[in-house]
This record gives C-alpha cells, structure tokens and sequence, in this order.
C-alpha cells in the first residue's frame, strides 16, 4: 500500500487527537500535575500516610494521563516520516513497520477516546466490584469463579491494582459470591458496562452425563465513595454480625471473630468482608462499601423518578446482558450492543477491551437517545 492511501488517515488521526485533546484539557491537567507535585514536595506530607498515598497516585495517574496524549502526537508526526521513506525507498519492510505502527496508534487513539466519554458523576471513581453465582448450580458457582478470574486478568494486562474484598466459598466447587476492588481513576465508569447478568452456555464438567448446562451469574459495580461524600448512616439502622474468616469448603482460615456481615435494615443491603486483620479493619471496609451501594441506590433512585416524570419508563439494562457460549459453537456475545468475539478463552482470559468499548458507546447511545425523547 502506498503512502499516499495514508493521508486521509493520518488526517483522521490528527482530527481524532485534537478532539481528546480539547475534552481532556491539557492546561487544566497541566496545572493538577504542577499543584499535586507542590503537595507531593510537602516534607511532612507521609505525616498522613492515607492522604500520602492519595496524593502519589493521582499525580502518577495524571503525568500518565498527559504522557499517553502528548506520545500519541509524536508517534503521529513519526509515522508520516516513516510512510515517507517507505515510499521513498520502496521498501515493504518499513511499509509493514509504518502498517503496525498506524494500527497501534489507530487502537490507542480508540481507548482514549471511549475514556472522553466517561463524564457521569461517579465515573472517575475507582470501582467496587461483586460477582454472584445465580441460577445453574455448581455451573454457576463455577462461572462466577470463571467471571472473577477474567476480569482479575484485565486488571493485570493494565497494571491495574486489585483487592479481593470478600469470598463466600461454594460447598463443590467454584464461588457463592466474591466482591474485590479496583482502585485506578475511571474504574467505575469503565466496568460499570458489565454490571447485569451474565449466561454461560457448556457442556458440564459436573455432569457425568456429558449434558449441555445453562447458567447464570450477577455482576454489581459500584462507585466507592470517597471521604468528601456525605453519606451519614444511622448506627440504629445497621445491624452488624462478626464471625470467622472462611476458606474453601467453610474452612475457617482465623481463629478470631474478624470478619463482619453488615445489613442496612431499611434496604436490606448487606456487605461482608473478611480480608482485613482486625475486625476494626474489616467494618470500616464493610461500612465503606455500604455507604458505596447506598449511594449508588440514590443516584438510581433519582435517575428513575426523572424518567418517571419524563414519561419514560424504559429500562436500560436488561436481565441478561451477555452470553459466553462454548458449545455447540464458541462465541460471546453482548446482547445490547451485539459486539461478539469469536476466540472465547481470550475473553476469559482477559482479552474483554472491546466488550467494554463497545458498551461505553452503546450507553452513551442510550442517554442520547434519553436527552432526545
């Protein structure tokens, strides 16, 4: 392909980079970095070792925030020096290197800017997420387990710090219900497209008989709160139970009553978390994340009265969101937006970007559409 077919791409490219640019407000993000590292320089800064740490990560995510754009530039102007010289030379080694490199751009230029379009009030928090086994058994124990293990490996391909929060063990096999944090900016407003329910379709390893099995698993996202959030929660309205770590099979894994099972009478909610030390740990954790779901409950609580009084009723989010086939054939496949993979191990193994991608969009579609009736 000659270099000339590039020109209206890398035209596009440019276009696309001056967009992300305008949304991401370079000068503003220049002038968080400037005051996050006059706070960072703070001799008695580690005097708060919370606030320290609060501190370290939003301006080592804000330099990466910059870096990733102010690369992208560079890496443009390079590839139409190199597309040149290719066509210069004639040379189908630099034309392929020009080809993957326009690729890479291309598909970073994509990520950047699904990330422009996370502008909801809780998007740029970091992410609590729990997986619930549902209908199917010891298959869906075991699926919730598989859910866990594929976005645990997302994490990892990013960098992405996680923490399990809480596991409740399936007798046979496989997980009840697991809840486990990622802390990064954009968390929440990036995996909470995989909130709903998710439907695996297989032949059984359970099943002595070989026989084809359905079923089911929850995932919840929701944002966590931060310190500035004014959620106050009546001591009369908590109920709080303590008993012992667990492991597989109800093995307890502590000797002491560490572990806390919280339940906010009113909703019903109810948050357990084992994975602190001390039971003081633990229900601060568990407190945190109720006040997360609480919060949460709100927002949606007051987003359906504003349908309600719209006149628009409509669900967003239907019962079953996606489906993860492995027999008769392999596919997964989202029902809302109709993205499909065809290589399912990629998937369950992490390889779940453009699911995500293409549910960012696809939501964003939707409150467009909202805004528009």
């Amino acid at each position: 392909m000659a270099a000339i077919d590039f020109a209206e791409e890398i035209s596009h490219l440019r276009t696309t980079l001056t967009s992300i640019e305008k949304v991401t407000d370079l000068d503003s993000l220049r002038t968080k970095i400037a005051d996050l590292e006059k706070q960072a320089s703070d001799p008695n800064l580690w005097d708060d070792v919370d606030n320290a740490q609060k501190v370290s990560s939003a301006l080592s995510h804000a330099q990466a925030d910059l870096r990733r754009v102010s690369d992208l530039g560079r890496r443009i102007d390079d590839l139409e020096i190199l597309l040149e010289l290719a066509a210069e030379e004639d040379d189908a080694d630099t034309q392929h290197e020009a080809e993957k490199e326009f690729r890479a751009i291309r598909k970073a230029l994509d990520e950047l800017e699904v990330r422009t379009l996370l502008a909801g009030e809780y998007d740029q928090r970091s992410a609590v997420v729990t997986i619930r086994a549902g209908a199917g058994g010891v298959d869906a124990a075991d699926f919730a387990e598989m859910l866990l293990r594929m976005y645990l490996r997302w994490a990892e391909r990013h960098d992405y710090p996680t923490k399990i929060m809480d596991t409740s063990y399936a007798e046979e096999a496989g997980l009840k219900s697991v809840t486990f944090e990622v802390d990064i900016p954009y968390a929440y407003g990036t995996l909470s497209v995989e909130g709903g329910t998710h439907r695996l379709v297989r032949i059984s390893p359970f099943d002595n008989q070989g026989r084809r099995q359905t079923s089911f698993a929850a995932v919840e996202v929701i944002p966590l709160i931060e310190s500035t959030d004014s959620v106050e929660i009546p001591e009369n309205e908590l109920k709080i139970d303590v008993f012992r770590s667990s492991g597989p099979g109800g093995q307890s894994v502590n000797t002491t009553d560490s572990a806390v099972r919280m339940t906010h009478i009113p909703t019903g909610i109810v948050v357990s978390m084992q994975d602190e030390k001390s039971q003081i740990q633990n229900r601060a954790a568990a407190l945190r994340v109720m006040q997360s779901r609480l919060l949460l409950v709100k927002k949606q609580e007051e987003d359906a009265k504003r349908k309600e009084l719209a006149g628009d009723v409509k669900a967003s989010w239907g019962d079953q969101m996606r489906s993860y086939v492995l027999n008769p054939y392999q596919m997964v496949k989202d029902l809302r937006t109709e993205h499909q993979e065809g290589n399912t191990q990629a998937v369950f193994d992490g390889e779940i970007d453009e699911l995500i991608e293409a549910g960012i969009r696809w939501r964003v579609g939707q409150q467009r559409e909202d805004a528009d009736a």
